[in-house]
């Protein structure tokens, strides 16, 4: 198969089976928002950073999380890719504890010089609703500024929860790129199982 193909600019454009498509919206702070407190009442979250050796929890978690969403880019990448990103001292990345268990991904990439990515903020349905989200923003702000960065930067795509574009802005980010994003369904290669992420259904 062509690994190219024309997208309409004014209209719909059918894509091949067995494949996916998402828009994805970039966003960007230049520098530390205004302290925002936290809501009341998740005095019980807390950050626990996974080890870096601890392949199989970070998987856990980000399954956890990803299977309701669509990640995927960590669950197609070679193991040896993944050990050496979750190696990298640039790399940071903690399981959000709740109740005893872990209920969500916080990972932020300083591999660009002068620069933070938020590479992945997610929490389980179940704490939803709890400020969890607030919560974790602060904690991803204050760890990203403590760094010497001039830009904090996102992605999340039509594929995330619906309301991501308006929290992330809400945070201080501003939108700066859209794009079009067309990768081959990871349900179909054995990624993902074939339930995962209901509100895009499998078509081959």
């Amino acid at each position: 198969m062509s690994e190219t193909f024309a997208i309409s600019l004014n209209g719909t454009t059918d894509l091949p089976a067995g494949k996916i498509a998402a828009i994805v919206t970039s966003l960007e702070m230049l520098s530390a928002p205004p302290r925002r407190a936290d809501p009341p009442g998740v005095e019980g979250f807390s950050l626990d950073e996974i080890g870096r050796e601890d392949v199989q929890r970070y998987l856990a978690v980000y399954r956890l999380l990803g299977e309701r969403w669509m990640w995927f880019s960590r669950l197609v990448k070679p193991v040896a890719e993944l050990q050496a990103i979750l190696a990298d001292p640039l790399v940071e990345f903690f399981a959000v504890r709740f109740g005893g268990r872990d209920v969500g991904l916080l990972e932020l990439d300083f591999r660009v010089e002068g620069e933070g990515e938020l590479t992945f903020f997610g929490l389980d349905e179940s704490v939803v609703g709890k400020g969890a989200g607030r919560w974790l923003m602060n904690r991803a702000l204050e760890r990203a500024w403590a760094r010497p960065i001039s830009r904090f930067w996102v992605h999340t795509c039509t594929l995330d929860h619906q309301g991501a574009v308006e929290f992330y802005q809400r945070s201080g980010f501003s939108a700066f790129r859209r794009g079009v994003e067309v990768v081959d369904d990871p349900r179909l290669g054995g990624a993902m199982p074939r339930s995962a992420v209901p509100h895009c259904p499998v078509i081959e």
